[in-house]
């Protein structure tokens, strides 16, 4: 083990895959010598020359070649660097990478790995801080990864990148600085396993990305009042871990979700209809959502901190159903 922030295990994850596989390669606008937005490629460009292309400014092309690119073989890691300007290249994301497969009757394979960041909390308005991951779930074909610390950050960056088909991979803007233990060398967690990051036998809190810190916070502040609530981070949420979910739901009886993208058509809400197909008897309460409004992320740092999804309203929500 090896102690590093989010943004050094995302890049030991890029670059323990390029130094494994030669067809691995990073582009997007500034990954280069700049190191990217957030510092995060920082160095990449020295150690695997050739292979980490800065890029012109056009989310098009950057998506359109590496969509090309990796229907031919190589696997492309593709930065965006904001969430909020994927509308951009979502032609040649939601129409061609995904469809490839299907439509070639299983003969193309498109190894593509979109790596953009998301968030609030930084007072970076509304056209840099949203959470839009819902977005991408509703696409067929497409795997969406949501890390939340940096052990997984590294674990799933590896099995983004060795996945025969398309998967964007959904960074958090405060989750960059934080540290922890991550496995060196070669690691790998597979898509589609959650994890439970806090045990509990009271209520069940799903979140991810930012929301899991949000809500183990707000756990920590239950149990001093005798509630256990379990945490759990499917850390994917295509493909979804629903097992982990209704296993938890099974001892605890009673489910909030938290997730800090507007209400409305939420990836909570995919999750609250999960359970009530498959784990309805399990409940013995009704579901809870915490989530931002359906605003635009304020500019305001005042207004922001009302928009975003905090301990307190986890911790609201939670007391609600007993």
């Amino acid at each position: 083990m090896k102690k590093m922030t989010y943004a050094e295990a995302i890049r030991d994850g890029i670059r323990v895959e390029m130094k494994r596989d030669a067809d691995v390669y990073l582009c997007g606008e500034d990954v280069g010598k700049f190191g990217g937005c957030f510092g995060v490629t920082a160095g990449l460009v020295d150690e695997f020359p050739g292979r980490v292309l800065d890029t012109p400014i056009t989310e098009t092309a950057i998506i359109g070649s590496a969509v090309g690119a990796a229907a031919v073989g190589l696997r492309p890691v593709a930065e965006i660097m904001f969430i909020d300007f994927t509308g951009v290249c979502m032609d040649e994301l939601f129409n061609q990478a995904v469809k490839m497969r299907y439509m070639f009757g299983g003969k193309a394979k498109v190894p593509l790995v979109l790596k953009t960041i998301c968030g609030g909390g930084v007072a970076a308005a509304a056209q840099h801080s949203q959470c839009m991951e819902a977005w991408f779930t509703h696409i067929p074909g497409l795997k969406t990864v949501m890390p939340a610390t940096p052990a997984d950050a590294k674990g799933l960056m590896a099995a983004a990148i060795r996945d025969d088909n398309p998967v964007i991979y959904i960074e958090h803007k405060q989750l960059l600085g934080l540290s922890g233990d991550v496995p060196e060398g070669e690691y790998v967690i597979p898509l589609g396993k959650a994890d439970i990051k806090r045990p509990g036998s009271d209520v069940t809190i799903v979140a991810w990305s930012w929301m899991v810190h949000r809500a183990l916070a707000a756990a920590e502040a239950l149990a001093k009042e005798g509630i256990s609530a379990e945490v759990i981070d499917p850390r994917t949420l295509v493909p979804l871990d629903k097992d982990a979910i209704l296993a938890s739901l099974a001892k605890t009886h009673k489910l909030v979700i938290v997730h800090e993208a507007v209400r409305t058509s939420g990836f909570g809400g995919e999750i609250a209809a999960v359970v009530a197909e498959q784990g309805f008897d399990l409940l013995d309460a009704p579901i809870k959502r915490v989530t931002a409004p359906d605003t635009p992320v304020p500019f305001s740092p005042v207004l922001e901190k009302a928009f975003l999804p905090d301990e307190g309203k986890i911790i609201q929500a939670v007391k609600e159903l007993f």
